[in-house]
């Protein structure tokens, strides 16, 4: 087979996303899966305001939006009462530019993705299997579809069993949840399908509702009560009806089912020299805040811009290793966190029954009336509150927002500081006045200036008058300069062997 920059082992969201960026960003990939099709089923339904903006440059945002489903509301019930209702809304307002909970299926997702990559000249090869690769300081030379394939790396976003990740990592430590979950796609009535999001926190039952787009369509996660039940006998007739029928739900249509164990598992590395891990293949965790799709997604930008940068010459291999850094110290936070959340959430114990029956509902539906508490959900669920601060790209501090920081939203006169952002250029936003030496050095090192008048609204969002904030690729605070010189900009550079373009 001819030769490829990046061989992508898997084709779920993540690797869809990582095959579009790379193009985008003028690699040539090539990307296999061994499934004859792709997915009919998933569990992931939450696309976080984080994942929207990282699309945004590419237009995937307006297909997400098109075809997702807003959730304006939370509900909380427990024995067959609705015991909390939560208004959502527009939880976000002033944080991004969505500032909402969106549902998306990733079946339908992956389709999205799936299609745009196929407009740009690249498909999905599928029943093909990547089945042994091994590494050179040259290159990748793998068997696919046992015939050879050499590549510059190779990339596995091929779920929880990769074969990448054995060369890459080894083991995959962590554990597995005793409970056994189902999720179905259905079709139904009664008032828990009105558009918003229900949960039945009962001591027999969980059971989730989240809306999608269409009347009396919805995803259900729930668990089943026989743990030790064989997975593959269970239909939708063996799910306990406690929880449906509290709620007052009419199912009519089984559009499918399926059901899965939760595991907790971070790997070790996520890289070894030329091969790479990224999503599920790197870390799994429980679905408590709808974060697995979308940390997987954050894993494959990530890493996407930092591979075309040392392919096209803009960098040396250093830069690469500053992808396992990042994305592994998040994802061990992350682990931990939802492992905490999901304890809570199904643990049968008199006191965690106490507080996720009585306590929680009306703790959650109190709290979101409070801007601050808003803000602070909204924060950390949409994922921009992910930053980088102990990375070596990561420099400099300029008001409240510091290098390693997704830079801070500001909505502007003609929209807000994130429309013109684009992954083939490093960017410098200065919200302010802008020194004429930094403006020289911006135009001699072809890196894309941003002059923003300065207003109340960049004040609010922590960000320094007349600051120079150097912007990676995704969007990231690289150097964060009080003061806009252009020098500290240069300095940034040189030291890292960095050319921005």
């Amino acid at each position: 087979m001819p030769r490829t920059q990046v061989l992508i082992v898997g084709a779920g969201p993540t690797g869809l996303v990582l095959a579009l960026w790379l193009t985008h960003l003028g690699v040539k990939v090539r990307i296999v899966d061994k499934a004859a099709q792709a997915g009919a089923t998933s569990r992931a339904v939450a696309v976080q305001a984080r994942t929207l903006e990282l699309y945004r440059p590419l237009g995937l945002d307006e297909a997400v939006i098109e075809g997702g489903q807003r959730v304006t509301a939370a509900n909380f019930w427990v024995r067959s009462r609705r015991a909390a209702y939560a208004l959502l809304g527009a939880i976000g307002q002033g944080l991004s530019a969505y500032p909402y909970l969106m549902m998306y299926p990733q079946d339908e997702h992956e389709r999205m993705l799936a299609a745009r990559l196929a407009a740009l000249g690249v498909n999905v090869e599928r029943s093909i299997e990547v089945t042994a690769f091994s590494q050179t300081a040259a290159g990748v030379t793998a068997t696919v579809g046992g015939e050879t394939q050499e590549a510059d790396y190779i990339v596995g976003c091929d779920g929880a069993h990769s074969l990448v990740r054995k060369q890459v990592a080894g083991d995959f430590p962590g554990g597995t949840y005793n409970h056994l979950f189902y999720v179905a796609d259905i079709q139904g009535r009664g008032p828990a399908l009105d558009g918003e999001l229900h949960v039945d926190l009962d001591t027999t039952d969980f059971l989730a509702i989240f809306p999608l787009k269409g009347k009396g369509r919805a995803r259900l996660i729930g668990t089943v009560s026989d743990a030790a039940a064989d997975p593959d006998r269970l239909t939708f007739d063996d799910v306990s009806r406690t929880a449906i029928e509290g709620m007052k739900l009419q199912i009519d249509t089984v559009n499918w089912f399926s059901t899965y164990r939760v595991h907790h598992r971070v790997a070790d590395s996520f890289r070894k020299d030329r091969a790479f891990i990224v999503g599920d293949a790197a870390h799994i965790h429980s679905p408590v805040g709808g974060q697995g799709m979308n940390t997987g997604i954050g894993d494959a930008i990530n890493l996407a811009w930092k591979l075309a940068a040392v392919l096209q010459g803009r960098a040396e291999d250093a830069l690469l290793d500053t992808y396992d850094v990042e994305r592994r110290a998040f994802a061990r936070k992350l682990v931990a966190t939802t492992d905490e959340a999901f304890t809570v959430v199904t643990s049968p114990g008199a006191f965690a029954t106490f507080v996720r029956t009585r306590v929680f509902p009306i703790v959650v539906a109190l709290a979101v009336r409070l801007a601050g508490v808003r803000a602070l959900m909204f924060r950390t669920v949409s994922q921009i509150a992910v930053a980088y601060p102990k990375s070596a790209l990561s420099a400099g501090e300029a008001g409240r927002v510091r290098g390693g920081d997704r830079m801070a939203w500001v909505e502007t006169a003609s929209g807000d500081n994130f429309e013109d952002l684009d992954p083939r250029s490093w960017h410098v936003q200065v919200h302010g006045q802008v020194r004429q030496t930094l403006k020289d050095w911006c135009a001699m090192n072809r890196v894309t200036l941003h002059e923003h008048r300065w207003t109340a609204a960049a004040e609010r969002a922590g960000v320094k008058r007349n600051a120079a904030y150097l912007l990676r690729p995704d969007g990231y605070v690289a150097l964060a300069v009080p003061g806009g010189s252009d020098r500290a900009l240069e300095r940034y550079f040189t030291a890292r062997k960095l050319r921005p373009s």
